[in-house]
């Protein structure tokens, strides 16, 4: 049976299905060209997914019923202040008026000092609420998304980032390091294997960014996450979850990364946002842009995806075979350490150092691997050595600055020659499979054979 053949008798991909392959194969070349882990920024939308999590208006409501200083129903605040953090911070009075009268009962002596937060009352709630929400552990979150889950966890992200206070993520990704609230300002310059709770975390209820006064505060001091951040756009993918396109939250971020941004009003390349979207049909064809106005009336266009089943989604971040095995945990153990040697304990001489020694092994990447006993290895598989390209570099290669064009000339030669060199193994194309996502690389034959469609040039597809 002939190549045309077999490309004659696949059934026929519905529209939806063709948006989910270009997508994948969007991310998976995104994450090949960058050539690190995407950094996760993780939004109370994921929370109220995965374990029914609230709402910031679902969180006032609770906040509203539970404490009778609060006569007027949440609507009444919702008309006379409008935003739920001016909301929080009119509860919050309501909650200190309470703690000292009625509702003392409710909170703890150790409380009731000169010493204590005047918000501290209504987030002593706020952390007792989450704690009867959160299940002990992974096995206990939604079990209708527990595919997506563990799909999720997968990723190996090299940072997460999220505003959400309950301990869900710990959870999901048990081996990346808690950071929270203003220890943030205090981390190291280079690290691995971290999950940056911005907003604080309910281990702490002090911790946690939820009034009024907490915002302007965090405001004045989020410089060093900035900073941060754009260092990380600099370098990674970024993929937000859980967030509306509108989200505050993703207005200041991306307000932060426009500023850097050389090129104004393209695409940018790396950032995606993962909206749910549970009406998609075979013939839906989503967006796959989204502006998004940011902060001094400016906007930016990041990549949008529509999904209602989010797996597909991560098992194309978590697209590396040479991955699987990564301890996110080590890793970051090994660069902190290394970190700390060369910032700290060789500079006192805290240890003594053969500096003609680290020289020789600083010149190539084998040597320097060997001093962390390290063996160097070739690419996942034999066939790696014939084909060892991504179709970004196969596209670069042509002269073309993205993976597109040259995923469009392969078009070009299917349509012409009947032969669709994506399809099958062959001298041109190999396809790996990595839990769900088919994961492509080309070879030196696949840029001859697309140099001669893109010039015009004769030639036969030799499968």
């Amino acid at each position: 049976m002939t190549e045309k053949t077999l490309v004659e008798q696949e059934p026929k991909q519905t529209r939806y299905e063709r948006y989910v392959e270009e997508i994948t194969e969007d991310i998976t070349n995104t994450v090949q060209e960058f050539g690190v882990q995407p950094i996760l920024f993780v939004g109370s939308g994921l929370s109220k997914r995965y374990m029914d999590g609230p709402s910031w208006e679902e969180l006032l409501a609770y906040l509203a019923d539970k404490c009778s200083a609060i006569e007027k129903g949440l609507g009444f605040y919702k008309q006379s202040l409008g935003h739920p953090i001016q909301i929080g911070q009119e509860f919050s009075k309501l909650y200190q008026d309470w703690a000292w009268a009625a509702g003392s009962n409710e909170f703890p002596k150790v409380m009731f000092g000169d010493d204590v937060n005047k918000h501290s009352y209504i987030k002593y709630k706020i952390v007792e609420f989450f704690k009867d929400l959160e299940p002990e552990d992974i096995t206990g979150l939604n079990a209708g998304y527990l595919i997506e889950i563990e799909a999720l966890a997968k990723i190996k992200p090299h940072a997460i980032i999220t505003t959400n206070y309950d301990e869900m993520l710990e959870k999901i990704f048990p081996d990346h390091e808690r950071i929270v609230g203003q220890q943030i300002l205090r981390g190291q310059q280079v690290c691995i294997g971290e999950l940056y709770k911005i907003h604080g975390c309910v281990t702490d209820h002090d911790s946690l960014v939820f009034t009024e006064d907490d915002y302007d505060e965090w405001q004045k001091k989020k410089k060093f996450l900035s900073a941060k951040l754009l260092t990380f756009f600099n370098e990674h993918p970024l993929i937000f979850i859980g967030y509306n396109a509108g989200d505050p939250n993703i207005k200041a971020i991306l307000s932060d990364i426009d500023e850097a941004i050389p090129e104004k009003g393209g695409v940018i390349p790396n950032v995606y946002i993962l909206q749910w979207e549970p009406s998609l049909k075979d013939e839906s064809w989503p967006e796959r842009d989204k502006i998004i106005l940011t902060e001094g009336g400016r906007s930016v266009r990041v990549k949008m995806i529509a999904a209602s089943d989010f797996s597909w989604v991560y098992d194309a971040f978590a697209a590396s075979p040479a991955l699987e095995h990564v301890n996110v945990k080590v890793l970051r153990a090994l660069m902190a350490r290394s970190y700390d040697f060369v910032r700290s304990d060789i500079p006192k001489m805290k240890i003594e150092a053969d500096f003609k020694m680290l020289n020789s092994a600083v010149e190539s990447p084998t040597s320097f691997a060997k001093l962390f006993g390290i063996a160097n290895i070739s690419d996942f598989s034999a066939a790696g050595a014939l084909h060892p390209l991504s179709l970004t570099e196969v596209g670069k290669a042509l002269g073309y600055n993205s993976w597109n064009s040259a995923n469009g000339l392969i078009e070009q030669i299917s349509q012409k020659k009947g032969v669709n060199i994506k399809k099958t193994d062959n001298r041109y194309h190999r396809a790996e499979k990595v839990n769900k996502t088919v994961f492509h690389k080309y070879s030196e034959d696949a840029i001859e054979l697309l140099r001669k469609e893109r010039d015009g040039e004769e030639y036969e597809v030799d499968v």
